[in-house]
């Protein structure tokens, strides 16, 4: 029997990696025999890289870059495909982890240190570069990642753009003659799992700028200033990309690597399983074993476990779902390609509780699955 555990992070509590060594745990204790195969999964946020470093065999890079807020912090990524490929979460360098409650501010935080992730990568020497855009504190549509990339800004006074989304309202040249030439030679990929454009009331500001610290007067300012942002870009690089779909995501950084880069937008799961080469996997695979810190409506949307359902409901192959919580309408699940779900918590704890025995629920709730599973053949045979 060939089981694959694919995993997504139980946000909070456990890394992808940590969670799909729990199930392969708990599956052994029915199974043995099994072939037992651990690809902990991500949808572009946080836990990407560590989860694509452990499925693929890569290694770990760190990287002093410039913080939100200009503070130098130690960003980690990854390099995978023997080198050829790199993947920067945009959050290890310009997130909201990165600030306290207090020091979040859209108006001067900067995706500088992105742009220097970006070129670390480039320094590489690597072809293919994955970026996930999940946690970012910035709402500077990039405007920072660019300066790092060589692009030159210019206010009003024609003095370089100061860091921030409020700055942008002042963009008045844009030089890209100094642009990192590398960029139009390497393939890049952005995991982008929202469909906001840059501007207006469903965009970066209006819908993401309050998470990040914005009053309703900021989200007006911020808006306005990526609006002039835009326009000077779009006649910058002939590309009018501010409209597209996905262009909002991370106070605008996918409008950035859009205007910059030969970047695709894609939703993360989706990606990452293609680079994991998730579908070779299930050619002989007689089962998947998925999971995520809590379900609910939404992980029908799209969410990382559906993703992993779609790919293996090509190829015929049953899926299960282990989650840390079943919250309402987890139903949705079985409509969208999950055939089973269940929860770790086997009766009422404390959420303390939980975080604490954290693996050993996994654990024991994989075998609890497995439990059933071999009872279902039991019956089948009786």
């Amino acid at each position: 029997m060939k089981i694959i555990v694919a995993p997504d992070s139980y946000k909070g509590s456990l890394t992808a990696v940590q969670v799909a060594s729990a199930m392969a745990r708990g599956i052994g204790r029915v199974y043995p025999e099994a072939q037992v195969v651990q690809m902990p999964i991500a949808d572009g946020g946080e836990g990407t890289v560590v989860a694509m470093v452990a499925a693929l065999g890569g290694e770990m890079v760190e990287t002093t870059v410039q913080g939100p807020l200009g503070a130098p912090v130690v960003a980690q990524w990854g390099l995978v495909a023997s080198g050829e490929t790199a993947v920067i979460e945009m959050a290890a360098a310009s997130g909201l982890p990165l600030l306290s409650s207090a020091e979040r501010d859209p108006l001067r935080a900067s995706s500088h240190g992105t742009g220097e992730l970006i070129v670390a990568a480039l320094d590489k020497g690597v072809k293919r570069i994955i970026i996930g855009l999940g946690g970012s504190a910035t709402n500077d549509g990039g405007a920072g990642m660019a300066q790092a990339l060589g692009a030159k800004l210019y206010d009003d006074w024609g003095k370089p753009l100061q860091p921030g989304g409020a700055a942008l309202a002042r963009l008045e040249t844009v030089d890209l003659s100094a642009l990192d030439a590398r960029l139009a030679e390497t393939e890049i990929w952005v995991a982008c799992d929202v469909d906001n454009p840059l501007c207006g009331p469903q965009g970066a500001s209006a819908v993401y700028g309050p998470q990040k610290g914005a009053t309703s007067e900021m989200v007006a300012q911020l808006d306005a200033a990526l609006a002039v942002y835009a326009g000077i870009m779009t006649e910058a690089t002939g590309r009018a990309v501010a409209e597209k779909p996905g262009t909002g995501a991370a106070g605008g950084l996918g409008a950035g690597l859009l205007w910059l880069t030969n970047a695709r937008l894609r939703p993360g799961v989706e990606m990452v399983l293609e680079v994991a080469e998730f579908e070779k996997q299930l050619l002989d695979t007689d089962w998947v074993l998925t999971g995520e810190g809590r379900t609910d409506q939404q992980t029908a949307f799209g969410k990382a476990p559906i993703g992993v359902a779609s790919a293996a409901k090509r190829h015929a192959v049953p899926v299960a779902l282990l989650s840390g919580g079943l919250s309402q309408g987890w139903q949705a699940v079985l409509e969208a390609g999950i055939d089973a779900a269940a929860s770790v918590v086997p009766g009422p704890m404390r959420l303390e509780e939980c975080l604490a025995a954290g693996e050993e629920l996994v654990a024991d709730g994989a075998e609890r699955l497995c439990l059933l599973l071999a009872l279902g053949e039991k019956l089948k045979k009786h």
